[in-house]
Parts: structure tokens; C-alpha cells; sequence
């Protein structure tokens, strides 16, 4: 099976560990799926600068194929962050850089190159939503990864988007289970072919418009053993996708419903083990020190 991640890139910059990670929806998911055994892409874009060269080096290194991606005057997106117990904790970012001030399209021969894979994953990070009703006319399923943002879950976003996916990722750990229902049958409403909501420590649940299943998480014994949490989420709806295309997901193949059971306790079993990997998926470096400010001159006197 062939898994393309779309779009956006990040650092991830953990202050109370002076690391930077490579990172970003898109990029996770790709490299996610390469470690389960997937071929796996990536397409985006790339800024110029060192954290540019540290990201591209970063996915690179891990079996994922950036050959289409592009390399664009300007800075990268840098999040910032730390970890409470275990859990990390946003406390700020910067735009996103040029990845998301100038997003890849699917022009020159990109769309071709989407086209060879069993399935393309994008998000609200990526900047794609004028490509979505190109991305729907391949036959390469799409998912699209919602987030947690209030913004990205009216009525109105889900209209633009669902009629033009396959699956439909959005967090839902603050939401009770009568309101995650509802997001979920709206998704499936406006067009989504599959809806699939993760809720933390309680579990996943997916549905298709005949279909509900839902399957708790997988805890963990010893809390404490927790790195972070970082990429749990990716790591799950990863999970999730390569069971399904294992058994022949497609856009005319739909899963069973003890099938897609199946999947959430792959997806659960990936979430799992995220939580010990540090950040996304490792190759951290030390953060690079800020330049030092230049003391200002004293003029010299003029004679």
C-alpha cells in the first residue's frame, strides 16, 4: 500500500527540553505509515531556512519520499511547547511559515504523482482546500484530518470539505459522546464516506451512515512511563488507515462494520505506543541558540 501525507510541516520546539523535533500532521502521518509498513510520500512545502534543511533531513531519514515536495524562500513554522505529566502543552507558534503562507498545489505534475497512492492524508494546517475537488476526482481516497479547533468544525467548514473526502479525522476529547455523535453523523451528512472521532482515554469511535463502533482506548499501566503525547492522535488514525487498506478499503470496497472495529483497535494499539516515542517520531536535536545581539557601535568622532 502507498500513503501520501499533504501539506503542512512544522519544528516542534519542547522549551523544558531545549529540543527541537520534526513534525506537522501531514509529515507524521507519512512517516507513521512507513513504519507500519507502507510506502509512504510526502508533498509540501519547505522553507530555505536551517530549520528547513533539519525537517527535510528529518522525514528523508525515516524511508519517506519528499521527491516532489518543494524548497521556498522563507521561514519554517516553529511551535512551541512543553510537557505537564506527560501531556504536552501549546504555547504558541509562528504563523507556520511559509509552508502555510504559500501551500503546495497540485500543478506540474503533482496531481499525477497523488494519484499513485492508495491514499492521500491532508488537514485544516495544509492550505488545500482549493485542491480538494481535484484531490476528489482521483481515485486515491483522501483523508482529512479536522483537528480540535472550534473554526474548523461548523457547519459551514464541514459543508466545503466532507463532499470531498473519504475519511474524516476530528478530535473530539472534550466533546460527551451524545456531542461527538452528532459531529459525526453532521460529517457523514455533508458527504464524508467514513467519520472518525478520537476522545482521549476514552476511546475512538467511527461511522459510516449505517454504522456506529466505537472501541475504548488502550491504557497504559504505569502513567509515569509516558514520554509524551505528541503524535498520538497522527499515530492513531495512522494505524487506522493501514488495517484498512490491508483488507481492501476502497472507494468501491467499503469496510464492515466488524472490520472497521478492527481498525480502531489498530489504530488504538498505535496510539499506544506513541506515547512512548519522544514528540511525533524522534530525531530530535538540541534547539539552536538564538544570535546573539550586536552591541551597538560608538560612532567614531568626526574630525
Amino acid at each position: 500500500m502507498r500513503i501520501l501525507g499533504l501539506g503542512d510541516n512544522i519544528v516542534d520546539r519542547f522549551l523544558d527540553r531545549g529540543t527541537d523535533y520534526p513534525g506537522g500532521n501531514a509529515v507524521n502521518v507519512a512517516v507513521h505509515a512507513h513504519r507500519l509498513g507502507a510506502e509512504s510520500g510526502y508533498l509540501g512545502v519547505f522553507g530555505d531556512d536551517e530549520a528547513g534543511d533539519f525537517l527535510r533531513r528529518a522525514v528523508a531519514a525515516e524511508g519517506v519520499d519528499l521527491g516532489r515536495s518543494i524548497v521556498r524562500e522563507g521561514e519554517s513554522g516553529v511551535t512551541s511547547l512543553h510537557v505537564v505529566d506527560g501531556d504536552r502543552t501549546f504555547l504558541g507558534w509562528n504563523g507556520g511559515g511559509v509552508t502555510v503562507r504559500e501551500p503546495i498545489d497540485l500543478d506540474d505534475g503533482r496531481l499525477d504523482y497523488v494519484a499513485g497512492f492508495d491514499l492521500v492524508h491532508t488537514s485544516v494546517y495544509s492550505g488545500i482546500l482549493p485542491e480538494l475537488s481535484r484531490l476528489a476526482g482521483l481515485q486515491t481516497l483522501v483523508g482529512f484530518d479536522f483537528s480540535s479547533e472550534p473554526e474548523h468544525r461548523t457547519e459551514g467548514y464541514f459543508a466545503r470539505v466532507a463532499p470531498h473526502i473519504d475519511l474524516a479525522l476530528i478530535s473530539c476529547s472534550e466533546q460527551s459522546e451524545a456531542e461527538t455523535h452528532a459531529i459525526l453523523d453532521s460529517l457523514i451528512s455533508h458527504g464524508a464516506a467514513l467519520a472518525l472521532a478520537t476522545r482521549g482515554t476514552d476511546g475512538a469511535v467511527v461511522a459510516d451512515g449505517a454504522h456506529r463502533v466505537s472501541e475504548p482506548a488502550l491504557l497504559i499501566e504505569n502513567p509515569t512511563s509516558i514520554v509524551d503525547t505528541m503524535g498520538c492522535g497522527d499515530a492513531f488514525v495512522t494505524g487506522f488507515i493501514v488495517h484498512l487498506l490491508g483488507i481492501g478499503w476502497s472507494r468501491d470496497r467499503s469496510p464492515s462494520a466488524e472490520e472497521l472495529r478492527d481498525a480502531l483497535r489498530a489504530g488504538a494499539s498505535a496510539s499506544r505506543d506513541q506515547c512512548f516515542v519522544e514528540a511525533a517520531f524522534g530525531r530530535g536535536r538540541a534547539t539552536p541558540a538564538e544570535p546573539a545581539a550586536s552591541e551597538p557601535r560608538t560612532p567614531e568622532p568626526t574630525l
